[in-house]
């Protein structure tokens, strides 16, 4: 049977076959041999076929992984050296940011939008808790959507708490597969229950649930909306570590320096002192944000070249 991952525990799945039915699944043994470099081989969003194993259980064993159509991607929280496939098969990502309890980084925010754009998958970005925000986090708030709608970025202000402006986000997720993802206590699960506030009851439909395996916070879980489409909903993270990212590629992921590259002098710039640097005089010139420019060097910064 066909079927599509729903969540993972490390080593054991839920998977909803084709028919609408869910169930308990394992990955065949030798699958994880074959030249898989994640952390996690089978990701919440692929599509795979599996086996029955026990009718009566509602358990499976996984097969085969088809091929992706994409997938987003990071440095795995264990192993700076190891990369984890947060979601695949992804119409659209969503990041959730806060000015205020917590506040969200433009670095975070700019590593996410750059994963991204290096996987295809377009991003907007949801400012939530507004109900706490004051004069300052406001202002920085219309800095931030002028910045990021600067460059093609859609930007929404929500309150969850309060209900306002989530008419507007919840449209974009119609009939979509849209990865949400943010730090910790941004407000996820909040946005998640004004969207559904059953969303708690989706897996338990599993009968039998084995709950075998080590319950981790690195994996992501799918709901089907009511309305159409399904959310990916990732645990909160600290930092999103970009992987399999040279230093010559990072401009290509930033839409007002991509723009630009073909004006440089030398076709390997890197935008720090060439001369004749299209990019450098479009910051110079204010057509490219300084603070987009500063997280980009300090994203050139964290990148190890490896060494062959």
């Amino acid at each position: 049977m066909k079927a599509t991952i729903y969540k993972s525990t490390g080593s054991w799945y839920i998977i909803k076959d084709d028919a609408g039915k869910f169930w308990n699944a394992r990955m065949k043994g030798v699958m994880k041999m074959d030249d898989i470099t994640s952390t996690n081989p089978v990701a919440v969003g692929d599509r795979v076929e599996a086996a029955i194993e026990n009718e009566a259980d509602g358990t499976a064993v996984i097969d085969e992984i088809f091929s992706r159509n994409n997938y987003i991607n990071r440095q795995s929280p264990r192993n700076k050296y190891q990369h984890h496939i947060v979601a695949a098969n992804l119409d659209q990502s969503m990041l959730v940011a806060t000015l205020k309890e917590p506040k969200t980084s433009q670095g975070f925010i700019d590593r996410f939008l750059v994963a991204s754009e290096m996987y295809h998958v377009s991003p907007f970005i949801v400012f939530n808790k507004s109900d706490l925000y004051k004069a300052k986090e406001l202002t920085k708030y219309e800095q931030w959507k002028a910045m990021y709608e600067g460059v093609g970025y859609k930007v929404f202000l929500i309150s969850a708490e309060r209900k306002e402006g989530v008419e507007e986000v919840v449209e974009l997720l119609k009939n979509k597969t849209t990865l949400i993802s943010g730090h910790s206590g941004v407000g996820k699960s909040s946005f998640l229950n004004v969207v559904f506030p059953d969303i708690n009851l989706k897996t338990q439909d599993v009968s039998g649930w084995s709950g075998k395996g080590q319950h981790t916070t690195t994996f992501a879980e799918m709901y089907d909306l009511p309305q159409g489409g399904r959310i990916i909903d990732t645990p909160g993270m600290r930092e999103f570590g970009l992987v399999d990212i040279t230093k010559q590629e990072v401009s290509h992921y930033f839409p007002e320096m991509r723009d630009r590259l073909n004006n440089c002098q030398f076709n390997n710039c890197l935008h720090f002192n060439e001369p004749e640097c299209a990019v450098k005089e479009a910051v110079n010139n204010g057509e490219i944000n300084e603070d987009r420019y500063v997280s980009y060097l300090g994203i050139m910064e964290s990148i190890e070249e490896k060494s062959y």
